[in-house]
């Protein structure tokens, strides 16, 4: 008996563990480690991954393996085993840590049938919706309004089963190729009886005789101006045959040629820090490096350059970068040096053009992935080289099943593949630089501009003397000028604008009534494109009132300042300015964020203005002025990291100034000018803020002091969210130690999302060897409740935001 043991596809605690299927007599050598199956479960079939296989169960009576979906492994053994150890680390579902390795083509959907198992009279309705059909699809009964009743009495009866059939996303694009079918006696007898009105036929048969290969179907059709009714004359005629060929979709077809680069000559705290990793590498050590360089200090080049040593060494590699860094010109850098090389995964690529990048990685076609959060887990089984860039971005952690930091995965995959990890960051984390300065990681410092320029000049507007001097629009006198000057020497200008959408809320100025989302404890966010107000928690949307829904007057106002607002006021203060503005709204459909750029690098605006999206990975040589217009709305948000994101943030928007020939300028408009995150960003001085921000971590007893768990408990009833807390923060202090700080329970700082009310209780502690056993009884002591009783409990080992 041969035997598959088998992750399903139910994530659920009840069916997370790892079910033995034996293998039918026809699937004996197809099935193999690694692959997707289909497997009966309960009274349906559903996918699961085949994580081993085995000649013995200790099972009595085990199912058959129904079919494979794969021809070939999609996991590999150290992807498995990955999979396993990231499940038990962020506690989590096996199925949960295998499905977010894998691009959206390749997770299964499962459709709904009615079966009709009896050759019996049914009951009229049902009689009349199968209308002699055996399968029919599950959402017709629901189209057709079948009383659902009916229905369960022929399935209690057995007349009637329902079913489910796997099918998987993924498509593989073909195309339509033509080529010679005949030898040439035969082509040149068909010539000899073609009449002289053919000259279509003949012109195809004369470009074939010239090129004798292959061509695609639709090229052919275009380049000889012909129909696809002539070529089919031809294909009757046994002289051409049509095929399909497998392509990949390519994602970077309507971009301009990318050329080819060299690797560029290093200056010497380049050649430093290459030489380090390049030793490890050739030693092959497991090791991290952290690679602090102020921007514009050449961190690219040696990622390149390092990388270029892992390909002479046969080895691959995998490329981080956060998503709204990872522009078209860091994409073109990647592929300039390496060229077919590279595979480039992230979210503007469609579901299709994704698997595509991924099959070109499994099938070992490329040899280097550049990627946002998901390309850690790239198919590769020879890793030389793992680079993390912008290492301190909070998108690097999962805030969803599987909760995992992706600095833990790559260190785990570094283990594996005895390979150097390089942290790179000109702000990195505070717990990095802790644990470069004890010596758990090897610290690079590259502290000078490969440009030789100085960084640019910050300038501190302090906004509370601008609205004493009567100045109330959205730019301080000093962006004003600032702005002009550049106008008027043709230079170009980057304003960063910690926000999105027209305003921040609508208020009355009444009754002062703020309008609220009816299903999230948040204030709707005007969008003056559609005259709407939105939910960015849930998506709820409403048209702006004219009245306030609470007093009924009419002096209904929207407050705080967006990226529509700011455009506006732009136009009203420099109206000869041209603006490309930025942001969720207008880079929404496929392609725009690049469009965009690539308008602004060609100088077709003056003006680039922007959310976050716009404070990474922008090199324009133009650019003299960065203005940045909320530079404290970050500092306000309940988080202890508040401070640290204000530091990173303000000095990565500075640095797109100033990086080429010309001298840069830094205007921040700020209402708490002495806040030591801002004093410190405007003098770029990292280690001062380094100190004083540890200085406090260590008196509140927060990272990297101490290690922190955020639970969040959340339910439809406050009451029992609330209980439900309580009951856990007493579980949790009498099984931990006495050195473990358990604070709670008290509201989430939004409360309620989705309708869910949501309280949550915060463990600190240095080291508690048993909170990992402590919380998996607390989950399991709730089982039964979040199966019935629309209960959720979200445990987070290492939370990057306390929202």
């Amino acid at each position: 008996m041969k035997v598959a043991k088998v992750v399903v596809d139910v994530p659920a605690a009840q069916t997370n563990k790892i079910y033995d299927y034996t293998i039918p007599m026809h699937l004996h050598d197809a099935i193999e480690i690694g692959m997707r199956v289909i497997v009966p479960f309960g009274n349906r079939k559903i996918m699961g991954y085949v994580l081993e296989l085995t000649d013995t169960s200790a099972v009595e009576r085990i199912k058959d393996i129904d079919s494979a979906m794969d021809m070939t492994p999609i996991l590999t053994v150290e992807l498995l085993e990955l999979g396993k150890w990231l499940a038990e680390h962020t506690m989590s579902f096996y199925i949960s840590a295998f499905q977010a390795m894998l691009p959206q083509a390749l997770k299964a959907n499962y459709v709904k049938y009615l079966h009709r198992l009896s050759e019996d009279q049914l009951d009229e309705r049902l009689e009349a919706l199968f209308a002699g059909r055996d399968y029919l699809d599950y959402k017709e009964a629901v189209e057709r309004d079948v009383p659902l009743h009916r229905l369960k009495l022929a399935i209690q009866a057995g007349d009637v089963e329902i079913s489910y059939q796997v099918n998987s996303k993924e498509t593989i694009k073909k195309i339509a190729m033509i080529k010679l079918a005949a030898d040439e006696e035969v082509i040149d007898a068909y010539l000899v009886d073609l009449g002289k009105r053919a000259k279509k036929k003949r012109e195809i048969i004369n470009y074939f005789q010239a090129n004798n290969a292959p061509i695609p179907l639709k090229d052919l059709l275009n380049q000889l101006h012909t129909t696809r009714q002539t070529v089919k004359a031809l294909e009757n005629d046994g002289l051409l045959v049509t095929f399909k060929e497998e392509v990949y979709r390519n994602p970077y077809q309507h971009r301009k040629i990318i050329e080819a680069t060299a690797p560029l000559p290093l200056r010497p705290q380049q050649s430093e820090a290459l030489g380090a990793i390049v030793n490890q590498l050739h030693q092959k050590q497991a090791g991290v490096f952290l690679l602090h360089g102020v921007t514009g200090s050449g961190k690219t080049e040696v990622y390149l350059q390092a990388i270029g040593h892992a390909l002479e060494l046969n080895k691959e590699a995998i490329v981080l970068v956060p998503e709204i860094a990872l522009t078209p010109q860091m994409v073109e850098r990647f592929k300039g040096r390496f060229g077919s090389e590279v595979a480039v995964l992230h979210s503007a690529l469609s579901k299709g053009e994704r698997f595509d990048e991924w099959r070109k990685i499994q099938r070992k076609e490329v040899r280097v992935v550049v990627g946002a959060r998901s390309a850690i887990f790239a198919p590769f089984d020879n890793i030389g080289i793992i680079i993390i860039d912008e290492e301190h971005e909070s998108s690097y952690k999962q805030e969803d099943h599987p909760r995992y930091h992706v600095k833990d995965v790559a260190i785990k995959r570094a283990e594996n593949h005895q390979c150097p990890i390089i942290l790179g960051s000109a702000t990195p984390t505070m717990e990095s630089y802790a644990r470069a300065k004890k010596g758990l990681y090897h610290l690079l410092e590259m502290p000078d501009r490969m440009s030789k320029n100085a960084m640019p000049t910050v300038h501190l507007a302090d906004m509370r003397e601008e609205l004493h001097a009567g100045n109330r629009t959205m730019f301080s006198r000093q962006l004003q000028e600032a702005i002009s000057d550049r106008l008027e020497q043709n230079q170009q200008i980057v304003l960063f604008l910690n926000r999105r959408g027209y305003s921040t809320f609508v208020s009355c100025r009444d009754c002062g009534h703020v309008v609220q989302c009816p299903n999230c404890d948040i204030s709707l966010t005007y969008h003056r494109k559609h005259e709407t107000l939105k939910c960015h928690y849930c998506n709820y949307q409403e048209r702006m009132p004219q009245q306030c829904p609470k007093c009924t007057s009419d002096t209904i106002r929207y407050f705080g300042t967006g990226t529509q607002k700011v455009e506006e006021a732009l136009y009203q203060t420099f109206p000869e300015a041209r603006v490309i503005r930025m942001d969720v709204d207008t880079t929404r459909k496929k392609g725009a964020h690049e469009r965009l750029l690539a308008q602004f690098g060609n100088k077709q605006a003056d003006i680039l203005l922007g959310t976050q999206m716009i404070a990474k990975g922008l090199d324009f040589p133009d650019v003299t002025l960065v203005g940045v217009l909320a530079a404290d709305s970050l500092l306000n948000l309940p988080d202890f990291r508040a401070a640290e994101k204000t530091f990173q943030l303000l000095t990565q928007v500075s640095g797109r100034a100033g990086r080429h020939l010309l001298a840069g300028e830094v205007v921040v408009q700020t209402y708490t000018p002495d806040h030591y995150s801002i004093q410190y960003a405007a003098e770029y001085n990292y280690h001062g803020f380094f100190e004083q921000e540890m200085a406090l971590r260590r008196a509140f007893q927060y990272p990297p002091y101490f290690y922190m768990t955020l639970i969040t408990v959340l339910h439809p009833n406050p009451l029992k969210a609330e209980e439900v807390t309580r009951m856990i923060c007493k579980l949790l202090q009498k099984h931990l130690s006495q050195d473990a700080r358990i604070l709670g329970p008290s509201p989430s700082p939004i409360e309620r999302i989705k309708n869910r009310y949501r309280y949550q209780c915060i463990i600190k502690y240095k080291h508690e060897p048993k909170q990992h056993t402590v919380l998996t009884k607390v989950l399991n002591y709730y089982e039964d409740m979040m199966r019935k009783d629309d209960l959720l409990i979200q445990i987070d080992l290492q939370p990057y935001q306390l929202m």
